[in-house]
């Protein structure tokens, strides 16, 4: 025999020994009336893997649900805030109320907000 030549038929089995380790003990406890605990287990392994994701994607949602994208009503520069927060506008210093998607200035109780509207005359 030629021990040079490659043997096509070998199996590589430290590649795959945990896996059949993992697989053989499965076996023996379902064998032994333990099915039970690998149930168990597989259900902890589970709710390990698909609690973060879940949580992750529900963060997701509430994002994109919560934050508002607006622009200051005083100065029309972009802001980003919360639902029902207060912020203040980084360019002019305004305290702005989000509510429903829209940012609405603080105002002072009595106080009137007036628009300038510049009239041409001919």
């Amino acid at each position: 025999m030629n021990n040079n030549s490659p043997n096509l038929f070998q199996i590589n089995l430290p590649r795959f020994q945990s896996w059949l380790t993992i697989v053989a003990i499965c076996l023996l406890l379902g064998s032994l009336g333990l099915g039970w605990l690998v149930k168990a287990a597989s259900i902890a392994i589970g709710l390990v893997i698909i609690t973060p994701v879940v949580g992750f994607l529900g963060f997701f949602w509430w994002l994109r649900r919560s934050v508002v994208q607006a622009e200051c009503p005083v100065c029309n520069y972009p802001l980003q805030g919360i639902n029902g927060n207060e912020i203040q506008c980084t360019n002019c210093g305004e305290l702005l109320n989000v509510d429903r998607g829209i940012l609405i200035r603080q105002t002072p109780a009595d106080t009137i907000d007036v628009i300038a509207v510049e009239v041409i005359q001919d």
